[in-house]
Parts: C-alpha cells; sequence; structure tokens
C-alpha cells in the first residue's frame, strides 16, 4: 500500500520538476524579442502550451509507462493556472470558466501541433500551426523560426531516454539557434 503512495508522490514530484523545467524555457527573452512572440499573459501562455506539448508529446512515446506522470503533469499545470487567476485577482466563480477556457487550448494546440508533426512537409505544417495559434495572424515572419527551434527541441527530446525525463537532466535546445533558419 505504502509502495503506491509512494510511487504516485515520487511521480507527482517528477512531473513538477518538468513542468517548472518547461515554463522556464517558456520564459526565455529571446522569444518574446528575437522571436516576437507577444509579452502578454496570452503569449506566455501559448509558450508554456507549445513547450508543454514538446514535453507530453516525448513522454507519450513510452505509452501507458508514462500515463500517470502525463497526467500529473497537467494537474500540475493546472494548478499553476489556477494559482495564476487568483493573484490575477480572478474570484471564484471565474476560476472555472477561464481554466475551461485554457483548458480548449491545450487541446486545441495538443491536436494541432500533433497534426502537423504528421505531416510530410513537417517544417511548413508546425510553421503554419505556429502562425495560426501562437501568433494569431497572417503575418508572422517568425513563424518559421519558431517551427524550426520547436522541431530541433522535439527531435532533442525524443532522443532523451525514459530516465533523463524522468530525472529532468534534459536540456532544451537554445532559441537563437533557430533564427538561422530562412522564412518560408
Amino acid at each position: 500500500m505504502f509502495g503506491r503512495l509512494f510511487a504516485g508522490m515520487a511521480s507527482k514530484k517528477i512531473a513538477y520538476k518538468l513542468y517548472s523545467k518547461l515554463v522556464e524555457q517558456a520564459r526565455h527573452p529571446a522569444f518574446y524579442t528575437d522571436f516576437e512572440v507577444e509579452d502578454t499573459l496570452d503569449g506566455r501562455f501559448d509558450m508554456i502550451l507549445m513547450h508543454m506539448f514538446l514535453i507530453q508529446n516525448r513522454l507519450g512515446k513510452d505509452g501507458s509507462e508514462t500515463a500517470k506522470l502525463r497526467q500529473q503533469l497537467q494537474e500540475a499545470m493546472i494548478a499553476d493556472m489556477d494559482r495564476s487567476l487568483r493573484e490575477m485577482g480572478v474570484g471564484d466563480m471565474g476560476i472555472g470558466r477561464e481554466v475551461k477556457k485554457m483548458g480548449v487550448a491545450w487541446f486545441g494546440r495538443l491536436k494541432a501541433y500533433g497534426a502537423a508533426l504528421e505531416e510530410e512537409d513537417v517544417q511548413g505544417a508546425l510553421t503554419e500551426a505556429i502562425r495560426r495559434n501562437l501568433y494569431k495572424r497572417e503575418e508572422a515572419s517568425k513563424a518559421p523560426h519558431m517551427a524550426a527551434y520547436m522541431l530541433a527541441a522535439h527531435e532533442g527530446l525524443q532522443a532523451c531516454g525514459l530516465s533523463e525525463m524522468q530525472e529532468v537532466v534534459f536540456e532544451f535546445p537554445a532559441p537563437e539557434a533557430s533564427l538561422g533558419v530562412s522564412g518560408t
């Protein structure tokens, strides 16, 4: 009995470490300067969602072995969003509605980015998904660069073993390295 309890607590701790790592990367200043992501609540949230997708997608490679960890990672994100909304002054009555909107956004990004990775022209498909979901405008000259970053991060994470993920000893690529990619 205690073994399962402690195992659950251990994976929850891993989920929070993973979440902290992805939030730290999502806050990298280059995204808001060089990549021209809007430095707003929505822009920062979308960067968290992008990195959340990358981690969830990698963990999904291990199937049922990481199902609980993936669920706990989502719970960590929801808890963080709840806390953030409360700090911004959203009352109890509005929290559920706002978290629901965030959940819809999360599942939309999950679908869009996942579908892009399945396309023959992954770079082009990611660029379009990023243009629609992150930049939310037709003219987004940095979308190809962000797609290159996202693809590099995806490939790097896919190369990591499960133990590297669980021990949170992997690194995201430097965002600046993707700025040399030419636009489409």
